[in-house]
């Protein structure tokens, strides 16, 4: 059994996805240190990336290539200024040279360099292999692949026994959700002590608060930016944002000169029925605009569907909760990362595996189990909340046009969102024991409708929307 912490489900990167971006991006990084460590690094002449399956159809429209010059530089995704990324690239283009690692000078040409091959590799539909050619004649190769949600692994190492090792250190190993459902019965507590409980077994309190404080600032800094941020998204389709004009409309007077001032102004508006659907689609879509644009979010579970959750959560403190605090948000993100990491080890949370229910899906699941347990849902409700929003995802494709996260990709945003908050509604007012279908079950079948999916609704842009819809029409 795999050890996932909540920092693996929760990671702040740049857009615009995950598993096409992110991935990518630490694969190259991850490749530099091996050189080093192998003691080749000093004498690479040149490199040459190879892109395969959905990594190669929609890499363009990913920023693939771009994701993986900038971790070829060691640039890292959590700090790199994301204003500096276009200026980066354009002066490798033109002057055809790239500073490996931060510190080696070498010929790079984007059109020779990185290629594109529409053949699959076996383990996973986003392979990449990374070959550097040595000054004394020889070469060396790697293989990786971008498993999803930013995950990465070596081939030969899929099933590596690390983190097998630090999963038995946990107090509360977890594979399942029956399993989670028992720890909780066990120790009477709540589904977010078990999961400190574990997290604990890793880090220190401060540091868990720490990170968890970052991940939320991330968050709310994104569905700012994207609120306070007017124009057309990059990449062909002319998509125009809609999350200034939509917040022009619902925000009122109130002055705010921050974040958090922004969200306390937030709470002093209207919110009839319709003012709430469109506070939360606002969020939703603020972040997937900021992340179609390169912008910096946090996967939750991927990039492609990072604005479910930060909506949900906002929903609960501007809408539900208006003395929520820190601790909520805490328990908010612990029960969200759990439910993820279930999605995870029993199926898949890449859309190259497994089409869009299990981005949106899996997200909209994460964020109805963690507003369930904020509502005061016992720990069977947050499951069964969690199962309620991904048995009305199964079956989702991914069939981004132009190979772009934008259609439908943004406005699944705030469908997830507004389905979440609906599945925890449902779930609080039902009994666990009159449920039909347990989370377990409904993770099973998501996997099993993976895998009979034709593979052209698999992020391949080859079936869908994305051939039903051209970049010449928009």
């Amino acid at each position: 059994m795999e050890c996932i912490s909540v920092f693996d489900m929760l990671k702040i990167g740049v857009g615009p996805s995950s598993s096409h971006t992110l991935g990518p991006w630490r694969a190259a990084e991850r490749w530099i240190n091996e050189l080093n460590d192998q003691n080749l690094f000093g004498s690479v002449a040149e490199v040459k990336v190879y892109l395969y399956g959905s990594l190669s159809l929609t890499g363009k429209g990913h920023a693939t290539d771009i994701a993986l010059v900038m971790g070829l530089l060691g640039c890292d995704p959590e700090t790199v200024p994301t204003e500096t990324i276009g200026e980066t690239i354009e002066k490798i283009k033109t002057s055809k040279k790239l500073v490996l690692g931060g510190t080696k000078e070498i010929s790079f040409d984007f059109d020779h360099d990185i290629v594109f091959k529409k053949d699959f590799l076996p383990f996973h539909s986003n392979g990449m292999q990374f070959q550097a050619n040595l000054d004394n004649g020889q070469s060396t190769m790697e293989t990786y692949y971008s498993i999803g949600g930013g995950f990465v692994v070596k081939e030969g190492l899929e099933h590596s026994k690390e983190n097998k090792a630090t999963f038995k250190t946990f107090p509360c190993p977890i594979k399942t959700g029956e399993e989670l459902l028992r720890y909780c019965e066990e120790k009477r507590k709540s589904i977010s002590d078990i999961v400190l409980e574990n997290e604990l077994s890793l880090r220190t309190d401060t540091e868990i608060n720490k990170e968890l404080q970052r991940i939320w600032d991330t968050m709310l800094e994104c569905m700012y930016l994207g609120c306070h941020t007017e124009g057309t998204l990059p990449g062909g389709l002319n998509v125009k944002r809609r999350a200034f004009n939509l917040h022009q409309k619902l925000k009122d007077s109130h002055p705010y000169s921050s974040q958090q001032e922004w969200l306390e102004s937030i709470r002093e508006t209207e919110v009839k029925f319709r003012q709430i659907i469109k506070w939360v689609s606002c969020f939703a879509l603020s972040v997937n605009e900021v992340n179609a644009a390169l912008g910096r979010v946090v996967t939750a579970p991927t990039n492609g569907s990072a604005g479910v959750i930060p909506a949900v959560l906002m929903y609960y403190l501007v809408i539900e909760n208006h003395d929520g605090d820190f601790e909520d948000i805490k328990r908010f993100l612990l029960v969200a990362g759990e439910i993820g990491s279930i999605f995870k080890k029993g199926a898949t949370i890449s859309a190259a595996m497994g089409g869009c229910q299990a981005e949106i899906g899996v997200s909209s699941a994460m964020a109805a189990g963690a507003l369930t347990e904020l509502m005061g849902g016992t720990p069977e409700q947050v499951l069964m909340a969690a199962e309620i929003a991904m048995e009305h995802h199964l079956g989702l494709t991914c069939d981004p046009i132009g190979g772009l996260v934008q259609v439908p990709c943004i406005e699944r945003n705030a469908m997830g969102a507004i389905k979440a908050i609906n599945a925890a509604e449902l779930a609080m007012d039902t009994d666990p024991n009159e449920a039909k279908v347990p989370l377990d079950k409904v993770v099973n079948t998501m996997w099993e409708t993976a895998k009979d999916m034709n593979s052209k609704y698999k992020e391949t842009s080859e079936g869908g929307l994305a051939v039903g819809v051209f970049l010449s029409d928009c």
